[in-house]
């Protein structure tokens, strides 16, 4: 591995050198920082990422290298990968190839031997900002950070999305009674696989769908996938959603928890630095137990127009989840629509099945549909 100097770049000026790993290529995004110890290999297949820079606040990343079955998607789609240390060499006897090799195949700018716990208090103190890797000089990245968008009004999901509708292959034995209708905004594959183990044949679809043609499948029920960018900029699926009201059980995770918020009419905003990691505590307000959740989102439901949305509607709601370091809605339910959503990540274990009761509950109610 030839090491090659590369820098950081920060909207508020602040410049890092350090080493280049993976691809040389410069690239821009909204710089946010993830506390898992482990799972790089799951963030950077995890199309929610979509135009980010990633930091790592653990510092040794890359030390078990990568094996193809931990992917969540078919491809890496952040924008650009930052750690403290990365170990030239790995081992694992699962691995197939090294972190810096899986970037190089992927076209993904890497850069190691920064103060990344700097950084994470830089984003902690002013928020998540724009910043660009790049091994080109000083005023040539200055000019090509300029140009980076911000995250607030992007609609990314249809850049990870599938094109067309496909079924879910069946890894399983088990035979598969029940069909859903997956709507894919950038789903996780590991989404997909613990559908599969209940029993649950997914037809995925693309993002742009109408509720017509959902019907036409003939579903139990609907699940709307996690996703990259501005909920608010989604334009389309809300209004479908909100036409399946009623007609179906309905589950959404992440963006899907944010576009069913949207359908009911209430609002999203864009939390400061986003939660990203896999040890945020959130509270089930059933039975006040609190789970071990992992998270990737920079959005949020604002819960007061949640609440008024569903008032004028004459919608009965239940905020079932709630974050416990800043409060936010992590859940709620429409119990006469038979409605659930869900902000975190219950399919990522960092429980590690504090949450796994989330996907038998929704099989529960399409086996009595």
């Amino acid at each position: 591995m030839e090491l090659k100097k590369a820098a950081i770049y920060l909207e508020d000026g602040t410049r890092l050198e350090g080493k280049s790993f993976g691809s040389n290529v410069t690239q821009g995004g909204e710089i946010v920082f993830h506390t898992g110890m482990t799972g790089y290999q799951e963030i950077l297949t995890d199309p929610s990422y979509c135009g980010q820079i990633v930091v790592m606040t653990y510092p040794h990343i890359g030390n078990y290298g990568i094996h193809g079955a931990d992917n969540e998607s078919s491809s890496v789609h952040l924008s650009g990968f930052v750690v403290g240390d990365y170990p030239q060499k790995h081992k694992q006897w699962r691995s197939e190839t090294s972190l810096h090799q899986f970037l190089m195949d992927h076209n993904i700018p890497g850069i190691f031997d920064v103060d990344t716990r700097m950084l994470t208090r830089k984003i902690r103190d002013r928020g998540s900002m724009r910043a660009l890797i790049s091994c080109e000089d000083l005023d040539t990245a200055k000019k090509k950070l300029s140009q980076v968008p911000s995250m607030e009004g992007q609609n990314l999901i249809h850049q990870v999305a599938c094109k067309e509708p496909y079924v879910w292959e069946n890894r399983t034995s088990q035979t598969h009674p029940i069909t859903i209708v997956v709507v894919d905004c950038g789903i996780k594959w590991n989404i997909l696989r613990s559908f599969d183990q209940l029993g649950v044949r997914c037809v995925v679809v693309p993002p742009l769908i109408t509720a017509e043609a959902i019907l036409s499948y003939k579903p139990n029920g609907l699940f709307l996938s996690n996703g990259p960018g501005d909920p608010a900029a989604v334009e389309g699926l809300p209004s479908v959603v909100e036409q399946l009201f009623g007609k179906m059980p309905i589950f959404g995770i992440c963006l899907g928890h944010q576009m069913l918020a949207l359908a009911l009419g209430a609002k999203t905003f864009k939390l400061p630095f986003g939660h990203h990691g896999a040890n945020h505590p959130v509270r089930n307000e059933s039975n006040q137990k609190i789970e071990i959740t992992s998270q990737n989102h920079g959005f949020a439901v604002e819960r007061e127009s949640l609440e008024k949305a569903a008032v004028s509607k004459n919608i009965d709601l239940r905020i079932s989840h709630i974050h416990l370091t800043d409060d936010t809605v992590e859940g709620f339910e429409l119990p006469g629509l038979n409605v659930k959503a869900i902000q975190y990540h219950p399919e990522a274990c960092p429980g590690p099945h504090d949450s796994a009761y989330l996907f038998k509950e929704f099989v529960a109610c399409l086996k009595t549909k």
